[in-house]
């Protein structure tokens, strides 16, 4: 496959690499309601947060919606979006690398883009996620009016490039049906299931047992068009015309049809790839929303409509999925995420993470009712918890933060091992779980319960006894970590036991 090459690459590719992993600190005073609704908002560099990120929701994220840098030559005043191209794809590509690892397996990403770098961005996502899980380019109508002042021709689109994980497990939603496209259904004959439209009964499609002659309600003959075949075979057809399924027109002599009731479609329509703005709002709409959240304050350029995250969110996720925007801005992602009953991570470097995004979430708590509310039924709920990037867990000389709590260590430790998060029990124990046939343990902080500062830490046949008796039935192979073991060679072997000295065997997963 074709891969693109830039100045710093090589470096760049490896730039995930070398983020350390920094503790997530709470700021209880930003939080607002419920604060065990699984929602949280993030203050700092999306780079290391999403790192930070890693540990706890690997794999987790069912749907990722990034709104990046356009780089256009445009200095906005939340960020600057005058970039190098090269400097450009080196923002993207290791942001990239670990909001894949951050994707579920079934999940997927959705990235807005311009033409400016759309293309671009277009291989290096080939390349990150596998050309074979491209699914499509949406082409977003953002403005309805030309700019006259253009000097060639008006911008009035952007793509939004979308991927999945594995492409295999990934499942599209369906887009409700407009009320528009509900106005063509009627219902001439009083039918009580209800409004339905006449569709063809015919297909080009060979079927050998759709053949047969149909005959009307006033002896007329009908047999399917030329090289055409009826979608039923006969036995079908007299199924759906007891239950009066199959019309003739309202006199009985036009040609059969089926009914398909306005009622029984239930799944929506499968959507493409034009997305006009009277269907998903445009950038002036997301605008005056702004400016009716907050008055009088300067707005982002060109944000984006709630209605058009709504369609993402729709063909996306679920109810209860999580969703993951790192380039949070106005907090758009996150507004819509909670009035659609999703769970949400939203990152945003700037003061707006604050002076922005957090009185934003505050006011959809409390119901208000712009953007997707009406639609939505949303009255208000939910909460979210705030956060800032704190120190690397390991410095620099791989040492542990003294500061580091043993949950923290832990579910590190679980993901270095496992590549998958960890889930933390309502009760800490020495033993953090099993995978894949394979049992871990770590002594670290007094999780025994010792009184003295290090109590607890040492593998010995005290507390390996503790850990064999909350391990339940696992008797498979076990890797501890400790400060030191008093278990000699043989010992360890016999029990099969891997011992890992912290904090010099504490590897930073790479």
């Amino acid at each position: 496959m074709p891969t693109l090459q830039w100045l710093t690459r090589d470096k760049d590719v490896r730039a995930a690499h070398q983020v350390p992993y920094r503790l997530l600190e709470e700021a209880p005073e930003l939080g607002y309601g419920d604060r065990d609704a699984g929602n949280m908002l993030i203050q700092g560099d999306n780079l290391e947060a999403l790192k930070a990120l890693l540990p706890y929701y690997a794999g987790q994220v069912k749907c990722i919606y990034i709104d990046p840098p356009y780089n256009t030559g445009a200095a906005f005043e939340h960020y600057d979006d005058n970039l190098e191209h090269s400097m450009w794809l080196a923002m993207m590509w290791p942001r990239l690398g670990l909001l894949r690892e951050l994707l579920a397996e079934d999940g997927s990403i959705w990235v807005s883009i311009d033409d400016r770098e759309g293309h671009y961005l277009k291989v290096i996502m080939d390349e990150v996620f596998g050309r074979r899980n491209f699914i499509t380019n949406v082409v977003w109508q953002k403005s309805y009016t030309s700019n006259q002042t253009a000097r060639h021709i008006s911008d009035t689109h952007d793509h939004i490039l979308v991927y999945g994980r594995d492409l295999e497990r990934f499942v599209m939603g369906r887009v409700d049906r407009t009320e528009e496209q509900k106005k063509s259904f009627k219902n001439p004959d009083d039918d009580p299931r209800g409004p339905w439209k006449a569709e063809n009964l015919s297909a080009g499609k060979f079927y050998s047992a759709g053949q047969f002659e149909i005959v009307g309600p006033k002896g007329m003959r009908f047999r399917p068009p030329k090289n055409r075949y009826w979608r039923m075979n006969k036995e079908v057809y007299e199924k759906w015309l007891a239950d009066g399924r199959i019309t003739f027109g309202i006199n009985g002599e036009g040609r059969p049809m089926l009914k398909k009731y306005l009622s029984e479609m239930k799944n929506g329509l499968t959507p493409n790839t034009w997305w006009a703005h009277a269907e998903v709002g445009s950038n002036k709409q997301a605008s005056t929303d702004l400016k009716i959240l907050f008055p009088g304050e300067e707005v982002f350029a060109t944000p984006k409509p709630e209605s058009l995250l709504e369609r993402i969110l729709q063909l996306g996720t679920d109810v209860g999925d999580l969703v993951l925007d790192s380039f949070l801005g106005s907090g758009t992602t996150a507004a819509v995420a909670h009035k659609m009953g999703r769970r949400y991570i939203g990152i945003e470097l700037g003061d707006h993470a604050v002076t922005h995004c957090v009185p934003r979430l505050q006011k959809v708590i409390d119901g208000e009712q712009g953007g997707i509310s009406k639609t939505q039924n949303w009255h208000g709920g939910g909460g979210f918890r705030f956060y800032r990037l704190g120190p690397p867990v390991f410095m620099e000389n791989g040492a542990i933060q003294p500061s580091i709590d043993f949950p923290v260590l832990a579910a590190h430790l679980w993901f270095t091992e496992t590549d998958t998060p960890w889930t933390q029990p309502a009760t800490l124990t020495p033993f953090l779980g099993v995978h894949d046939g394979h049992g871990y343990a770590l002594l670290y902080n007094g999780i025994l319960g010792e009184k003295s500062a290090n109590g607890g830490n040492v593998l010995t046949r005290k507390s390996l006894a503790t850990i064999r008796a909350v391990q339940g039935e696992f008797v498979g192979p076990l890797t501890v970590y400790g400060e030191r073991t008093t278990l000699r060679e043989a010992g360890l072997k016999a029990e099969a036991i891997a011992f890992k000295q912290t904090p010099y065997d504490v590897k930073t997963r790479q």
